[in-house]
């Protein structure tokens, strides 16, 4: 097993649970509103994004935007910044973690990828769990 892989694994993960943390205290406490609690999250997110790429970009062309990315990130954050308001936290990382898995296992499918029974095994006794628990 690569080490590598677990600390960005686990870095990663820890990532995603800070990152419920937090909206959770903004939004639950209603300390702002899910639309303004959404722009500001845009907002930051490109200012961030484009203070680490500007050392890419001095004296290169950069690619076109992937408006079809940019769209399906937007709709993620405005979304769940709404749902953070509405939904339990468990019911919150059910949706939100078996989507991305779906969303990966899809992507992998489409592009070819070939699965192990062992691997369709794991999405159907997921899936299952899904279904039971919702």
């Amino acid at each position: 097993m690569n080490l590598n892989a677990v600390a960005i694994t686990a870095l990663a993960m820890v990532a995603f649970a800070a990152n419920s943390v937090l909206c959770r205290l903004a939004l639950g406490a209603h300390l702002i509103d899910a639309a303004s609690f959404a722009t500001v999250r845009v907002v930051a997110g490109a200012v961030v994004l484009a203070a680490l790429m500007a050392p890419r970009w001095r004296g290169r062309t950069r690619a076109p935007a992937n408006w079809r990315m940019v769209i399906m990130l937007f709709g993620y954050m405005v979304f769940f910044s709404f749902a953070y308001t509405t939904l339990s936290t468990g019911t919150g990382a059910l949706i939100l973690f078996g989507a991305v898995q779906l969303t990966m296992f899809g992507v992998a499918l489409h592009s070819g990828e070939r699965f192990s029974i062992t691997s369709w095994t794991g999405l159907t006794i997921a899936f299952a769990g899904l279904i039971y628990l919702v």
